[in-house]
């Protein structure tokens, strides 16, 4: 505990490197819709895999305090008119920009909830998506869930539709923390979900969590884990909630002082952990758990665990396309992200074009980088030799000045520096965040740490 105290700083989560907030706005449409060229010509790094999609849907009934997502507040369901036929403008100019049916291995539909859709609406778009695509056989198809949106019958619509793959938003089944964050739902009504679920055939089943919320104590989150070791979902993220209500007005109506103490943080996370391994549950790396035949599971054995926008993934690495307000996608060496609120992002596809607003194209120390700090993430392990020959740079002169930090984390057992690797130990995969970013270039430049979330 002492350990995880003293690494508890602010750092990125790494779904992408560089991270989003190094994105420019001079990265613009023109730049984005040059990249879906290129990898419409073949040009583009990964031309030739499979593509994966992403749709964000940002409309919630309710705000939930702790939310830090690009969201639009409404119970007027009507709203959602206007926005899926700006959506579906939006796949067709992708799908001009990079061709008809263009394979796809993986979809998934986050917010928001993507629930405050009707069947009608989300078979309407899954359609769409369908028409302009190539949705491969076996493909992941994913969709975000509150349960407060759902019912036994709307899973075996969802089913039908094609979504294989499901993850209910948790947080915390105690009622005062609930109350806390204006998030209620009980315990029965996700068992009862997660059963229909199960026997609907859903492929995997994940529960989000978070702690350090309002009014949680390591007692009272201990209660939740064996909660949620009882559903025995398939996955479980655990993530830490960061406190940061200059950047996230929801957040302002959290009281600081119902916030756990940061030993209390530690506690709760050290003791799901320790739950969670008891359950069966193989620990996948920085906040993901996966029982143990699960593929994510059997990637991360097999060494095949790779990360994107959404997390961990058993995909590999592949181009992205983002649809919807705020979305961020990845094609070739490039970021983009689209326009962050409702106006900006209609205006943009009325005008008929592409509503990035901001991105990078990713200069070669970028993707170098990038290559060692994913191999941190999701492997554990930076072999010399393969950064050397497809980067083609001397790894002990090139990060000379990052392995002489990382000898801090070798005194305390998080790495072995071996002549040929460096390799994350088993206490280290707790603070991978903490290791990887002693290659961030661009954190390590200006320090300035703020706007990330604590490790811890």
């Amino acid at each position: 505990m002492p350990l995880l105290k003293r690494f508890d700083v602010p750092g990125p989560r790494y779904t992408s490197y560089p991270t989003a907030d190094r994105f420019v706005e001079a990265f613009g449409p023109a730049d984005y819709e040059q990249a879906l060229r290129q990898r419409a010509e073949g040009a583009s790094v990964g031309a030739r895999a499979a593509l994966s999609l992403y749709v964000h849907i940002p409309f919630c009934e309710s705000v939930c305090y702790y939310c830090a997502c690009n969201k639009v507040i409404t119970k007027h369901h009507s709203r959602a008119a206007e926005y899926l036929l700006a959506l579906r403008a939006e796949i067709a100019m992708h799908a001009k920009a990079l061709g008809s049916a263009q394979p796809v291995s993986q979809v998934h539909l986050g917010g928001g909830s993507p629930t405050f859709l009707s069947d009608e609406e989300l078979q309407g778009l899954m359609a769409e998506l369908g028409d302009a695509f190539r949705i491969l056989p076996g493909a992941e198809v994913s969709i975000e869930v509150d349960p407060r949106t759902a019912s036994p019958e709307r899973l075996a619509a969802w089913r039908r539709m094609g979504f294989n793959r499901i993850s209910f938003g948790i947080q915390d089944f105690d009622p005062d923390v609930q109350k806390a964050v204006h998030r209620v739902q009980s315990f029965e009504s996700v068992r009862g979900l997660m059963r229909a679920a199960r026997e609907l055939g859903f492929e995997s089943i994940n529960a989000d969590l978070i702690y350090g919320l309002p009014k949680q104590t390591p007692a009272s989150f201990a209660r939740t884990v064996a909660q949620v070791g009882e559903l025995r979902p398939d996955r479980i993220a655990l993530y830490a909630y960061a406190h940061l209500p200059l950047r996230f007005k929801p957040q302002r109506r959290i009281e600081p002082s119902t916030l756990p103490p940061p030993g209390d943080r530690v506690s709760m996370l050290s003791g799901a952990i320790a739950s969670f391994l008891g359950h069966g549950y193989s620990y996948i790396g920085m906040d993901h758990f996966a029982l143990a035949d699960d593929a994510l599971a059997v990637a991360k054995r097999q060494g095949r665990l790779h990360r994107n926008f959404q997390g961990y993934s058993t995909q590999p690495d592949c181009d992205l396309v983002a649809l919807g307000v705020s979305a961020i996608g990845r094609m070739g060496a490039t970021y983009s992200q689209n326009a962050k609120t409702l106006p900006e992002y209609y205006d943009a596809i009325h005008r008929g074009q592409f509503a990035t607003v901001r991105g990078l194209a990713l200069t070669r120390d970028d993707l170098l980088r990038r290559a060692v700090i994913m191999a941190l993430m999701c492997q554990g392990r930076v072999e010399f030799e393969s950064i050397e020959l497809a980067y083609l740079v001397k790894f002990r002169d090139h990060f000379r000045a990052e392995l002489n930090e990382l000898a801090a984390f070798e005194a305390e057992g998080l790495v072995t520096i071996e002549s040929d690797s460096v390799q994350v130990t088993a206490p280290g995969w707790f603070l991978v965040r903490a290791i990887a970013m002693v290659f961030d270039k661009h954190l390590q430049a200006d320090r300035v740490r703020e706007r990330f979330s604590r490790i811890i």
